[in-house]
């Protein structure tokens, strides 16, 4: 990840804050959309969970200038999310689902470079958070 690509994912979800209740509910809708068993690992009040959501991803965009301190609670984050059902094909789903509200909520702001750029930050979240699930293994 550039430091470009940083810079153009932290000022698009500058962009999106100001909307992340409806951006979570966009997010959630096009998940169960995708991959509707996946509305069964969600049991809890789904606004709580989006604001979760918006929370931890903000976490991650604000620690991108300084990533390595997150990564082992992303590992943890991955360990733990085995426990609700997570496998890891549904991580790509996530990743889709993600990038689909970004193009929704941003419009013209969600340029081809920002979309890679929030690509390639997806990749590494993901693989941080898989790698936790492999060492639980």
């Amino acid at each position: 990840m550039t430091p470009r690509q940083r810079l153009l994912v932290q000022e698009s979800f500058e962009k999106l804050a100001p909307i992340s209740r409806a951006a979570a509910y966009l997010f959630y809708d096009r998940l169960f959309e995708l991959d509707p068993s996946l509305r069964s690992l969600f049991t809890g009040d789904m606004h709580e969970q989006g604001r979760k959501l918006m929370q931890i991803i903000a976490v991650a965009v604000n620690g991108l200038d300084q990533i390595e301190p997150l990564l082992p609670a992303l590992r943890e984050l991955g360990r733990s999310h085995v426990a609700y059902g997570v496998v890891m094909e549904h991580y790509a789903t996530v990743g889709a689902a993600l990038l689909w509200t970004l193009e929704r909520c941003l419009c013209d702001d969600f340029t081809t470079e920002t979309r890679d750029a929030w690509a390639e930050v997806y990749a590494l979240l993901a693989t941080t958070m898989l790698s936790g699930v492999e060492v639980a293994a």
